[in-house]
């Protein structure tokens, strides 16, 4: 009987891995009710729409429901896009070992940490090819093997194909976009015109912001009758506008402002990874050749400082450590908590790989 029978540690304090004592659990202690309050607030919880789905809708025309077909670039980019979601999702991250210190964040190859399944057919799809390979690999070298960009038949199994058509399958699914044939001369295809407009709008609207532009501008061409999420105005009624005259008038204010209203994006305020994600949408969008398609009804000089203000942002979290001194590095993006820089490391080895992608392609 007293083989069951443990003493209770009463009124003590509890202690640390480092030996020392952990915080006091009174509620009155301040350090604690601000740990309590990050735990409670921020989550890991991923938005409806991914990386690749947010990117195509960018490139994709509303009413034809087709992509560019000078566009040779977007591709390439999706499967970075791929990386970047599989380590929001905590599946992957960049290994470590005793050369960590002596190598560029580029140059050292990625892991899967996690096989679980994501939910997201391509994502499994790539995060099983990751699993499967006995060779280490950099973002780059991925990249180049999911795309197909290589001259080693032997590394042909690792391409994943269709990913355009599939993503815009699994919007269809999404009830995103919607499947039509469309007859191109001495061929039919199947296209997928914007279904909801509600996801796009909402998907330009984060655009806009982290690039500094008024949401009034969003979606200035939508037809009457459609309702915007950010309150669109005709074109007749459209204005100049240019970069800095959005949120607080600030150009180099990076800040997270929640939809109004959102149908795609509840409570992504909440999100751990929200801003980072939409700096990760501006840098794709911007490699892919689409980040020119919601700006298309601006001035230039608009258009020029919205795409400048994109390559900085590459430029700062395009490397590692982030590039902490510039004016548009924020620490809401940076938490500092090792499971976080697990993902921003992944995230900046891809924003790496973008923007050095003429050099590449």
């Amino acid at each position: 009987m007293a083989e069951g029978l443990s003493r209770r540690r009463v009124g003590t304090p509890r202690e640390t891995d480092e030996g020392g004592p952990a915080l006091e659990s009174s509620p009155s202690s301040p350090a604690l009710h601000r740990m309590q309050s990050a735990d409670e607030t921020k989550t890991d919880k991923v938005p409806l729409l991914t990386l690749m789905e947010e990117t195509l809708l960018l490139g994709l025309k509303d009413q034809e429901g087709y992509l560019s077909f000078w566009n040779d670039s977007l591709s390439y980019v999706l499967r970075g896009c791929m990386l970047m979601e599989l380590a929001f999702r905590r599946r992957i991250r960049i290994s470590k070992d005793a050369f960590t210190g002596m190598t560029g964040i580029s140059e050292r190859p990625i892991e899967v940490i996690s096989a679980r399944p994501t939910g997201e057919v391509l994502l499994d799809e790539a995060l099983k090819v990751l699993k499967g390979s006995e060779t280490r690999r950099t973002v780059a070298s991925w990249m180049d093997l999911l795309s197909g960009e290589t001259w080693n038949i032997a590394k042909a199994g690792y391409q994943l194909k269709q990913v355009r058509e599939r993503l815009a399958k699994g919007l269809v699914d999404k009830g995103v976009l919607r499947t039509e044939k469309r007859n191109f001369l001495f061929f039919d295809m199947a296209t997928h015109p914007v279904q909801d407009p509600r996801a796009k709008d909402e998907v330009i609207m984060r655009l806009f912001d982290t690039l500094n532009l008024p949401r009034a501008a969003a979606t200035p061409t939508r037809a009457s009758g459609t309702s915007s999420p950010g309150g669109g105005i005709s074109s007749s009624t459209y204005t100049r506008y240019t970069v800095g005259q959005g949120i607080g008038g600030q150009a180099n204010r990076l800040k997270l402002a929640p939809l109004a209203n959102p149908r795609f994006y509840k409570n992504e305020e909440t999100s751990r990874f929200a801003l980072l994600r939409r700096v990760c949408l501006v840098a794709a969008a911007c490699a892919g050749s689409v980040l020119e398609n919601p700006l298309i009804h601006m001035d230039m000089e608009t258009r020029d400082r919205a795409v400048t203000r994109a390559e900085d942002l590459m430029d700062v979290y395009g490397r590692w450590p982030f590039k902490r001194e510039s004016p548009l590095f924020t620490q809401d993006i940076d938490s500092g908590e090792a499971g976080d820089l697990m993902v921003e490391e992944v995230v900046a080895s891809v924003m790496y790989v973008l923007r050095k992608m003429d050099k590449l392609l």
